[in-house]
């Protein structure tokens, strides 16, 4: 394990301001918070890596609310209260964790970082906190279990029983015990920005791509070129035939996607001894038929606004769904940077939140210790906020703290 400051066994809380960690690496020594990881990253990144990873579907329009909700809401905070002895340690699923959030499925990993997945999962274990692996990976499956203790696997899968089961034998042989099951890609999204940007996947060998690459050096020998000489051509390991990263003719191998149902959960429920958890959910009626159908918990989504373009932002269908989950586990992702969006969701019935792009882009810019700095740096809003709240524990937030700020 690092000796490095972003450890968590080096983190303690202080309530001292954001400022310079001169331990750092220069380059990450102005990385004071979430948003300040993606300039950098956006200079490092080839057009179509950076256009994969940022963008939404068609308008960017749900990409955008999902940032705009968390302003219609305000605190109420406490004054003149003890709040020396706080933590922000939370249970999951039997598990404490170090800090009520974790890492988010990214299919873009190591495309945009040298082994991104491994780099996650590793960081994450580090700092005792949840990372889920996307099926899109170009690693393989057991490699990142084996790699990060605190990994959960997320699939994509298709309406067919023997590539459910396949999969979910797989899954278990690699000691994963929580599986995510993604139910909002029925279809693949309108992602007119993969298309403006050069992107595509599998990628497929042109001028644009290559004078992409080689206009960003650092990406192409730092992490192509290194990549390459490593391991070899990357390939799509865990969805269906191996597909390499880039290829003039491949496709992926998507499957029957379209089909997938509520019966093929009940068949997952039967398979998987696991934890069993539904990402995508924003309608409370789903909900409350994951409960019925035995499922442990919801991710509520809206995949980051990648997939239907209006799709209402999760935080704004949070409390609904959480009164259908009676006593489920319900989680919630899209659009959260800061200590305050956390602290919001959780005083609106999350139990536990997941972030995605930041996270990618500090492994980008800066390996291991890009992402331990990302996760202190959240880590330490939460503290931070806390305090300033008036809470000590995470159980505290009740929802009078938290008001409509349009109509307070």
């Amino acid at each position: 394990m690092s000796n490095s400051p972003t450890n968590t066994e080096a983190w303690r809380h202080t309530g001292a301001r954001a400022e310079p960690d001169k331990e750092l690496p220069g380059h990450l020594r102005m990385m004071l918070a979430l948003d300040d990881f993606e300039a950098p990253a956006r200079r490092y990144l080839p057009r179509p890596m950076y256009g994969y990873v940022s963008g939404g579907a068609e308008t960017n329009s749900s990409l955008r609310a999902n940032r705009a909700a968390f302003d219609d809401y305000a605190f109420v905070p406490r004054a003149l209260v003890d709040v020396s002895g706080r933590s922000c340690k939370t249970t999951l699923f039997g598990q404490t964790y170090d800090a009520p959030f974790g890492f988010a499925p990214m299919g873009g990993s190591s495309m945009a970082a040298y082994q991104g997945d491994i780099v996650l999962a590793r960081s994450a274990a580090a700092s005792n906190i949840p990372m889920i692996m996307s099926g899109a990976s170009l690693s393989r499956l057991e490699d990142v279990r084996s790699a990060g203790r605190t990994a959960w696997f997320q699939a994509y899968l298709p309406g067919e029983t023997a590539a459910i089961t396949e999969l979910v034998n797989r899954v278990a042989a690699a000691n994963f015990d929580t599986l995510v099951l993604t139910v909002d890609v029925p279809v693949g999204a309108n992602r007119e920005n993969n298309v403006r940007s050069g992107f595509n996947r599998p990628l497929r060998p042109t001028v644009r791509l290559a004078w992409d690459s080689f206009l960003h050096p650092r990406w192409f020998v730092g992490m192509f070129l290194r990549t390459l000489l490593t391991q070899g051509m990357p390939h799509f390991e865990n969805l269906g035939p191996r597909t390499p990263l880039i290829t003039r003719t491949g496709e992926r191998d998507r499957g029957q996607r379209d089909q997938l149902s509520w019966p093929h959960v009940e068949l997952m429920r039967r398979l998987w001894k696991g934890k069993l958890v539904l990402k995508g959910v924003l309608n409370k009626n789903d909900a409350r038929i994951a409960r019925e159908s035995g499922v442990d918990g919801v991710i509520v989504s809206n995949h980051g606004g990648r997939q239907l373009d209006g799709a209402i932002a999760p935080l704004r269908v949070l409390p609904g769904v959480v009164e259908e989950a009676r006593g489920m586990t319900v989680m919630m992702d899209s659009g959260i940077r800061r200590g305050t969006d956390i602290l919001k969701a959780l005083t609106l019935g999350a139990q536990f939140v997941f972030v995605g792009r930041p996270f990618l882009y500090a492994a980008a810019i800066g390996g291991d210790i890009g992402v331990r700095h990302a996760i202190k740096l959240l880590r330490e809003e939460v503290d931070r906020d806390m305090a300033l709240l008036g809470i000590t524990r995470l159980e505290e937030l009740k929802r009078e703290l938290l008001v409509d700020a349009r109509n307070p």
